[in-house]
């Protein structure tokens, strides 16, 4: 009996401390820096400045501005991902190194189609 409450406070405290190494926080930049485990930063795509694919590396690599107005490099291992021109918003998560932000995936956030403009609102509501 004894034993048994051993090996269950054990996957307990093991699937704790898994949970908890895999709770990724949202931050900006600037905390980015500070934190030694991987974060998700929010923000925009700086499309005035250079992105590119290095094929030798497989990484893409682009500039982002977080909700703080702080820019960084992003380095992605892997390609650019779907819908990257159009994306309102986009989401990187990874960390920090060498002064750039190496993501290990991105999220983009990409206009509504079902969203209506505000000119197809406006003619709408001037039929009825």
């Amino acid at each position: 009996m004894i034993t048994g409450l051993i090996i269950v406070l054990v996957f307990v405290g093991v699937g704790f401390m898994s949970f908890m190494d895999s709770k990724i926080e949202y931050v900006n930049f600037a905390q980015a820096k500070d934190k030694m485990r991987k974060v998700e930063v929010k923000g925009q795509w700086l499309k005035d400045k250079e992105s590119k694919f290095d094929p030798e590396s497989n990484t893409f690599s682009f500039y982002m501005k977080d909700d703080f107005n702080n820019e960084m490099k992003v380095v992605l291992a892997g390609a650019k991902p779907n819908n990257f021109e159009v994306a309102e918003a986009v989401v990187a998560k990874g960390k920090v190194k060498n002064g750039e932000f190496h993501a290990s995936e991105v999220l983009t956030k990409c206009p509504s189609k079902y969203e209506a403009q505000g000119k197809d609102v406006q003619k709408t509501e001037q039929k009825q």
